[in-house]
């Protein structure tokens, strides 16, 4: 895939395709081109506006004013229609706005632009301010455009009627421009009787206007009117009939109720005749794919094989741009048939259509297929290949294609080069087959060309090469929009927020008007740096420019809502809008399970299946992970069911994340039986699978996961190393533990992160080893993180080592002096000692320091709903007989040999009250309420939000040893699976 171009590097093409290294800004009026004469002004303007090229019109204008001819008003009238008919409005009215004097066609030229772009407010309130200038009077030109314009809406109607008597008023009420125009807005307003009036008065009629009056008869019912006039015109000897007019006919003919005498009428005129030609069928179907009616442009396809009318390769180039514009892909199938029938299969034409009908539809095999068998090419069927490839993530398939075209030695254009560079982006030596092009595009001097620059950019931008992006956006000699967003998206993907913000403020203060892309971008860039207030600049502007209620930029403006904290004002957008689509959706829901609100996120999902509203992968896997945070796991099973009903159970991210769930609500034994029934595993679910029975305690058969991984050929990643580190550390594996620390960094080159080394000082301190786990922390290239501290303060607290433990604890309270945690464990351990002096003085600091200890809570899952309880809670309904029940197994258990571990009472007294203190922890009172909640055999789950005690640790052990029961605990450190009076961690926790 990779061939060699040139030996150019990229510090090279820098040199030669960047103007400057200097900072970023719009253009206002930067051209760089040799001066022209002024003999040449005129008509570089005029061939600007022939061939609407607003590039060659900037650099004329640029040209003018530096000579100082600005003020020629000759010359500003033509560049005016310059950037009217290249569709630069803004700088139109700028230009309109700047010019010290003003005729009538400057006027004209501005209200034609507006009529063209369909800007009615604009062209209205541009025809006032004419009205006030005492130097300019209307014309019909002037009221043609204006006419236009009122015909664009039915509200515009009585504006359309005072123009009407305004040029009457004038003397221009007989003017056939003006009447013509006037004809057209009555008849379309269904005022025909006016219209009449108007088209009987005229001295002079075209067949256009003929036709309006038919067509407005007809669409109204009027159909005996209609015929009547096409008769007339029909006779006319000095009007000829053209394809609006037969399109009139046939439609008075589609009503039934003149259709034989339409049929009659035009056997006996020889009109079929006239027009039944190739010619007059495939202009009838083109004008209709012209104007998006794809179903009519199929059935003059199909009244055409019902005639027995001949087809050409251009009626099958028309017929499949329709199948393809309207997705009919089946139709699409069944004209592929009769091409081949008709023999046109080698028609390079048609071949070009059905290539581009295959690939929008999906089908790049067949679209390759009849690539393959086509016997001459042209560069058309190169750039849909190469194009459509790239935009079907087949990034390789379009790179080959491009080698394979330059070594037939056909030439490419700008289109084949930024499908190609599109390419690039995407595949592994995309940086250098990127260069290579980048020289390509150099020797053949297209890359100026907008398309190619802005491929480039892009192509820079997603390879993170974000300073060659920069260089060669400075090469930008004016305003480009597309550009633009493809800096904007580089600077968001690649971490650099700040920058698109920046740059967006450039182009709004430069006066352009962003459109949707560059408005979700930016709120992208704002929900990346959590800005609200630029967020919400950003929404105030997309109201102000028409798009915020375009789906995808309201999308963007929800998560930015959302990601932002303001979750009200999300759901009160969200609320405005009429028929969310799949990405508000998507926005509303992942967005609250990414900032913690997952119970609203299951609510919305409730919502949106109410609505009708179907599901799709992002949606279901964010729902996962929201059952994954709350461990609920009946609603994890219900969306689980949803998955499989949609057909999403079988899309490696959504199974990868129902694995996770299962792992995480403590049912190691689903998630590891769906991981052998998946089809297609990757590195994700493996890395799943693997720190779930890690954090289960089930280390050794993690290593066995992690192993079986290994010989399949699955690459291990940051993560799979995380897991597999995790489960040495809770197997008290600390050998292994360092054999896969070093297999890590030297035989798959992953520099270790601060996670592994947390991994490998936990590992460490579970086994006792405090002073070499304080080593690590001393000498490894990270600063130490608050939970790496914590974990070995904990283990400091069960080895009883007071040393090591005061130096944890000093730095961690050092890090953060507000941590509970750390004055907590502090004062275990100092409890732990009989130190309570030292307890007392940790608990004062506490207080004088306002440190608040988060309060333990324990929570279980019933019948979907949720209990929760704390120490010696009473709260809820059934406090009697959840206490009860919790007397009964402790008294049980002492019986089987319980003893209660009173260094867990961080309190100085009698050793009984210590044991009753004990005795009502949360996770024990959730424990009890599970068993009498519950039928006798089913597993019991419980969630606590800090590390279970050592004392609640023993008792449950022997809890499921005299009820016959399993039990899981998951709490902030891992998962315990109690079973038989022993616990998965082998009591190494």
């Amino acid at each position: 895939m990779h061939f060699a171009l040139y030996s150019c590097r990229t510090h090279t093409l820098l040199k030669l395709t960047a103007r400057s290294s200097s900072p970023f800004r719009i253009p206002c009026s930067h051209f760089s081109t040799a001066p022209l004469l002024h003999p040449t002004w005129l008509p570089a303007l005029r061939s600007a506006i022939a061939i609407g090229d607003l590039r060659l019109g900037r650099r004329t204008h640029a040209v003018i004013i530096t000579s100082g001819a600005a003020e020629d008003r000759f010359l500003a009238n033509n560049l005016l229609t310059v950037y009217s008919k290249c569709g630069s409005l803004p700088c139109a009215r700028r230009l309109f706005d700047q010019m010290p004097h003003r005729d009538t066609v400057t006027w004209n030229s501005l209200l034609s632009a507006y009529a063209l772009h369909g800007l009615s407010a604009d062209g209205i309130h541009l025809f006032r301010l004419l009205l006030r200038c005492p130097t300019v009077a209307p014309t019909r030109l002037t009221f043609t455009p204006l006419l236009k314009l009122c015909s664009a809406s039915a509200d515009l109607f009585p504006t359309s009627q005072s123009l009407h008597s305004f040029a009457i008023k004038i003397g221009l009420g007989s003017d056939a421009m003006v009447s013509s125009a006037l004809v057209n807005v009555y008849s379309k307003f269904g005022f025909l009787q006016e219209a009449q009036h108007i088209f009987d008065g005229m001295d002079e009629r075209d067949v256009v206007l003929w036709n309006i009056m038919i067509k407005g008869y007809a669409q109204l019912g009027f159909l005996q009117d209609a015929f009547f006039m096409f008769s007339e015109l029909h006779r006319s000897e000095t009007l000829h009939l053209d394809e609006t007019s037969v399109r009139c006919i046939l439609m008075i003919g589609e009503s039934g109720e003149l259709s034989e005498q339409v049929l009659a009428y035009g056997i006996k005129t020889c009109l079929l005749d006239d027009f039944a030609d190739v010619q007059s069928w495939n202009k009838i179907m083109s004008e209709h794919v012209r104007n998006g009616d794809y179903d009519a442009a199929l059935e003059c396809f199909l009244e055409m094989k019902r005639l027995n009318f001949g087809y050409d390769n251009v009626t099958f180039v028309i017929a499949l741009s329709a199948v393809t514009s309207g997705e009919y892909f089946e139709a699409g199938k069944q004209l592929h048939a009769m091409v081949t029938k008709a023999g046109l299969c080698s028609d390079v034409s048609v071949s070009n259509s059905l290539i581009n009908m295959y690939a929008k539809m999906g089908s790049l095999a067949y679209a390759r297929h009849v690539f393959e068998d086509m016997k001459e090419f042209d560069l058309v069927s190169w750039n849909t290949m190469i194009s459509n490839c790239a935009q079907n993530s087949l990034e390789a398939e379009s790179v080959e294609l491009f080698i394979k075209m330059l070594r037939l030695g056909v030439l490419s254009d700008q289109f084949t080069m930024a499908s190609t560079l599109r390419a690039c982006s995407g595949i592994t030596i995309g940086y250098l087959m990127l260069e290579q092009v980048h020289c390509f595009a150099l020797k053949q001097g297209i890359f100026m060309d907008i398309f190619v620059l802005t491929a480039l950019v892009d192509a820079y931008a997603k390879k993170g090469k974000m300073e060659e992006a920069e260089l060669l956006f400075s090469r930008m000699a004016w305003f480009d929009l597309a550009l633009c967003n493809a800096l904007i998206a580089g600077y968001v993907i690649n971490g650099y927020p700040n920058k698109a913000l920046d740059l967006f403020s450039s182009i709004t203060r430069s006066g352009e008007k962003p459109n949707d892309f560059t408005l979700a971008t930016v709120l992208k860039a704002c929900s990346g740096l959590v800005a609200f207030e630029n967020g919400m600049q950003v929404h105030s502007h997309a109201i102000k420019v028409g798009y915020d209620s375009d789906l995808c930029v309201c999308s963007g403006i929800l998560d930015m809502y959302i990601k932002c904290g303001n979750v009200k004002d999300a759901s009160a957008i969200f609320s405005n809008i009429s028929k969310p689509d799949d990405v508000a959706w998507t926005a509303m829901i992942s967005g609250c399970v990414e900032i913690g609100d997952e119970e609203h996120a299951l609510n919305l999902y409730l919502q949106m299946r109410q609505s009708g509203a179907m599901p799709d992968e992002f949606i279901l896997a964010s729902l996962i992970k929201a059952c994954s945070c709350l461990a609920a796991l009946g609603q994890g099973r219900q969306i689980h069911g949803n998955a499989i009903k949609f057909g999403c159970a079988s899309d490696p991210f959504v199974g990868t994340s129902i694995l996770d769930m299962y792992a995480k609500c403590g049912n190691i034994e689903d998630s590891y039986s769906l991981f052998k029934r998946m089809n297609v595993t990757n590195t994700a679910s493996w890395n799943a699978l693997v720190l779930g029975l890690a954090q289960h305690g089930y280390g050794k058969e993690a290593l066995k996961v992690f192993k079986n991984m290994m010989s399949q050929g699955v690459q291990p990643d940051k993560i799979t190393f995380v897991g597999v580190l995790s489960a040495c550390s809770h197997s008290g594996l600390v050998s292994e533990a360092y054999s896969h620390f070093d297999t890590m960094r030297v035989d798959y080159c992953i520099e270790p992160e601060v996670e592994h080394y947390s991994c490998l000082v936990d590992a460490l301190g579970r086994a006792g080893l405090l002073h070499e786990a304080e080593k690590i922390i001393e000498t490894m290239p990270y600063d130490p993180s608050a939970s790496m501290y914590r974990a070995l303060l904990g283990a400091c607290r069960i080895r009883g080592n007071m040393e090591v433990g005061q130096r944890i604890a000093t730095r961690l309270l050092g890090l953060e002096p507000l941590d509970s945690s750390a004055y907590v464990l502090l004062s275990n351990t100092y409890a732990a000692a009989n130190r309570w002096e030292d307890v007392h003085k940790a608990r004062k600091t506490m207080a004088n320091r306002n440190v608040k200890k988060d309060p333990g809570y324990s929570w279980i899952e019933i019948k979907n709903k949720v209990h929760l309880f704390v120490v010696d809670d009473t709260s809820h309904p059934e406090s009697t007989a959840i206490y009860q029940e919790l007397e009964d197994l402790i008294r049980k258990i002492k019986g089987e040999g319980y003893i209660p571990d009173t260094d867990y009472v961080l309190l100085d007294l009698q050793e009984e009250e210590k044991e009753r203190t004990l005795y009502y922890h949360s996770e024990k009172l959730a424990i009890a309420y599970g068993l009498i909640s519950t039928t006798p055999a089913s597993r019991i789950r419980v969630i606590k939000n800090l590390r279970v005690c050592g004392d609640c640790h023993n008792a449950i052990k022997y809890i499921t040893k005299v009820v016959a029961r399993e039990i899981v605990l998951r709490d902030a450190s891992r998962f315990h699976c109690f079973k038989d009076g022993a616990c998965s961690c082998g009591d190494y926790w």
